[in-house]
């Protein structure tokens, strides 16, 4: 809930910045990373401004199908991730923890689909190859359903908590 763009970039190197040679080469990863990255995120802290997942162009053939099941499956992970900074456990809002519920289950029949697609020992004809697609693409909706349920449960419940500190007074007694 109050993750910071320079700790979540400190852990990308083990919880330590890295040494810089320049002063220039400071200032080009703030730029890419929490000027680009970070803040190109926050858009979509906005229902108006949802979250997408890549659209890669695949052949729909096995390895096509290896190729996109392992590029979603590595999307979720990569949101879990940055969600959790590093941590076991995360103390989320209802919404958001019911939707990381459903995109583990999700990640779950992805890694599965591409199990499968990666084993060429295993029968897979070009009808079944396309259904299968056709239900990757299925769960590429709900997947950016539920992350953006999380982003704005949370963004939700960040400004509630922000707001509700910046209303509390002091009392004395």
């Amino acid at each position: 809930m109050s993750a910071s763009p320079i700790s979540v970039v400190k852990n990308l190197w083990g919880g330590e910045l890295p040494e810089f040679e320049s002063l220039d080469a400071v200032n080009e990863l703030i730029g890419v990373l929490v000027n680009g990255l970070w803040n190109s995120l926050t858009r979509h802290q906005k229902r108006s401004d949802p979250f997408r997942l890549v659209r890669p162009t695949v052949t729909p053939t096995r390895d096509g199908l290896a190729q996109l099941a392992l590029i979603r499956r590595q999307e979720i992970d990569g949101f879990f991730e940055g969600l959790f900074a590093g941590e076991e456990e995360a103390n989320l809002p209802a919404k958001a923890s019911a939707a990381l519920d459903t995109l583990g289950e999700v990640r779950a029949m992805i890694a599965g689909v591409h199990e499968v697609a990666s084993d060429a020992s295993k029968p897979a004809d070009l009808s079944d190859i396309a259904t299968t697609m056709k239900h990757l693409r299925e769960l590429t909706r709900i997947t950016e359903i539920e992350i953006n349920r999380v982003v704005l449960d949370c963004t939700r419940a960040r400004r509630q908590m922000l707001g509700s500190i910046g209303t509390t007074r002091p009392t004395h007694h």
